[in-house]
């Protein structure tokens, strides 16, 4: 499966514009599946949760709409950050997206930092969806910390793990190695780029988005700076083997019933 990656940096508050280049971007090449940053079409440093709420969207959507008619045009699916607001909750939300209108939506879990002033944190458990013959998760950003959110999506049979990000700490992209080792899960981490200066706080992003198999292996990573549009051919049916050994399974050796199970 072709995996398609867009790093680029989102113009804060320009949403008409911001969907406008992901559609450029996503013309240039083919890919099965395209994974964009966190908060993709907004940016992502609000100054407080009004500003969010004037920002956010319902999901469908405006913004759903414009990602499911490029799906139509390019023949693909997409995975999109976005701020989406549900009656009078606002979250930092996850489409996937394809053709047809939505397919799945995830509402961010961990809310990382001042993510807690502006958003409410996801209510629902982790879940996978169909993509062909072959089962998604998603993941948002700060999520990489908790190994409990891939292993969540591994346990249910996912085979890839698109994860919109917008990362400022530095030990994200070597993680993810491990999420995907440690599950036997292809994961494709779509990080932005730039810098954004608003509400008296500064925030640099780390870019380096990347595409791993579900060994962990680095199949393309993209730079620390500068917007990118990385694609690379994925083999999903390496994530159905979870044999480490002959005599060893990833998930199959696991002991539940010793495991401490506290809140």
């Amino acid at each position: 499966m072709r995996i398609g990656l867009y790093q680029f940096a989102p113009e804060f508050g320009a949403v008409e514009r911001n969907l406008e280049r992901i559609g450029k971007a996503l013309r240039g090449e083919a890919a099965d599946l395209w994974v964009l940053p966190e908060l993709a079409t907004t940016g992502y440093l609000f100054a407080d949760r009004a500003e969010c709420a004037r920002l956010a969207e319902p999901v469908p959507g405006p913004s759903t709409e414009a990602l499911a008619a490029l799906c139509r045009a390019r023949g693909t699916r997409v995975v999109a950050g976005l701020a989406e607001r549900a009656g009078e909750r606002l979250y930092n939300a996850a489409v996937y997206i394809g053709p047809d209108g939505v397919v799945g939506l995830y509402r961010k879990v961990h809310l990382f930092d001042r993510e807690r002033l502006c958003f409410d944190p996801g209510p629902d458990p982790f879940r996978v969806h169909e993509l062909d013959r072959f089962r998604l998760g998603l993941m948002i950003c700060f999520d990489w910390l908790f190994p409990e959110a891939a292993r969540s999506l591994a346990l249910q049979g996912a085979d890839l793990i698109a994860h919109p990000a917008n990362l400022v700490l530095p030990y994200c992209q070597a993680a993810m190695v491990t999420r995907a080792l440690e599950n036997g899960v292809a994961c494709a981490t779509c990080n932005r780029v730039g810098a954004e200066r608003r509400a008296g706080e500064e925030l640099s992003f780390t870019g380096r988005s990347q595409v791993l198999d579900a060994r962990g292996r680095c199949l393309g990573q993209a730079p620390a700076e500068g917007e990118e549009t990385l694609v690379v051919e994925v083999d999903l049916d390496l994530s159905r083997d979870k044999r480490i050994t002959e005599r060893n399974d990833r998930l199959g050796d696991r002991r539940p019933d010793l495991y401490f199970s506290g809140r």
